[in-house]
């Protein structure tokens, strides 16, 4: 609420499953103070489903819309705007209105790649970004529109397990984290209609160890991430700084670390990483996601049942 306390919210669709996956994201519309309008990304048992027996289940990835209530503490008027068909569900409003969604094939230990070829296949949203008008439509101008076997809402493809999204202020494109399988995390510099290579190429090995395609790590036609890093990290939450606050750092991409238990700070030249500095590793905790508040502090989430939120400004 606007006093700081936290508040129960009603009417969250009945049919979100929590299990494992759960509610991924929920944004508000960037007219949000005059239109109330939120977006939710969250997953759904398919028809059928054996929930027990699948604990890596792709369940049905959903995006939705719908209205906050003035008083904080009530969604109607849900509309589902897309079945995304995967996992992940991270969501971002671009410039110009559009929203990007991403949707992930299931990842961890036990599953190979080889089994899950859906990032590279026109006829699934699976491993891709997808793009959609807010009320649902498809943009005209999207890559693919034009091609009879392709889903329509993809932009870009080639994806593995994206867990960050952010839209760099400067120059208004997508920007993503991605966890490798075992190596090879990546930070992508996402553009229309591109293919960022999964699982043909990449960085990193399968969890037994198995090479994947090979080693394979170029290809024409496929794009090379910014930076990746061997062994992993685990990336979790990227954004960009450009406030007031901290002026030897405008520009900069931070980068939420798991397994690495750090915040990342990526000094860039363009789309070219000339530096990095990991922070906070005396807290020793997994570090969920980063965030340039208001105020020009940089707001930080640790991981687990007791996360919390810090506030990062100069000392006085």
């Amino acid at each position: 609420g606007k006093d700081g306390k936290v508040s129960e919210i009603e009417g969250l669709p009945t049919t979100l499953w929590a299990r494992g996956q759960g509610l991924f994201r929920v944004r508000p519309d960037r007219a949000f103070a005059t239109n109330r309008t939120i977006y939710l990304t969250y997953t759904v048992l398919p028809d059928g489903a054996n929930a027990s027996a699948l604990p890596r289940l792709p369940a049905v990835l959903v995006v939705a819309r719908a209205k906050l209530w003035s008083d904080d503490k009530r969604i109607e008027d849900l509309k589902v705007l897309l079945n995304a068909e995967g996992t992940g569900g991270r969501l971002a409003q671009a410039p110009d209105g559009t929203l990007l969604i991403t949707s992930s094939i299931p990842a961890g230990l036990g599953i190979n790649s080889v089994d899950w070829p859906q990032p590279q296949a026109f006829d699934s949203n699976m491993g891709k970004v997808l793009r959609i008008n807010p009320d649902g439509t498809i943009p005209k101008d999207n890559p693919f529109v034009g091609r009879a076997s392709a889903h329509h809402e993809i932009y870009a493809l080639g994806f593995r397990d994206i867990q960050g999204v952010t839209i760099n202020p400067r120059t208004g494109k997508l920007w993503t984290s991605e966890h490798g399988p075992r190596g090879g995390d990546e930070i992508n510099a996402v553009e229309k209609g591109k293919n960022y290579g999964f699982p043909v190429i990449g960085y990193g090995r399968e969890y037994t160890g198995k090479p994947i395609n090979g080693d394979k790590t170029r290809q024409d036609g496929m794009e090379q991430p910014v930076y990746f890093w061997t062994p992993d990290i685990a990336p979790s939450g990227i954004g960009f700084y450009n406030g007031k606050l901290f002026p030897a750092w405008q520009g900069d991409l931070f980068v939420a670390e798991l397994v690495g238990r750090s915040l990342v700070r990526l000094t860039l030249n363009g789309e070219r990483v000339v530096g990095e500095e990991r922070l906070l590793t005396e807290l020793n905790t997994r570090i969920r996601g980063v965030n340039e508040g208001p105020d020009g502090g940089l707001y930080v989430l640790t991981d687990g049942n007791s996360g919390k939120i810090l506030r990062l400004v100069p000392k006085p």
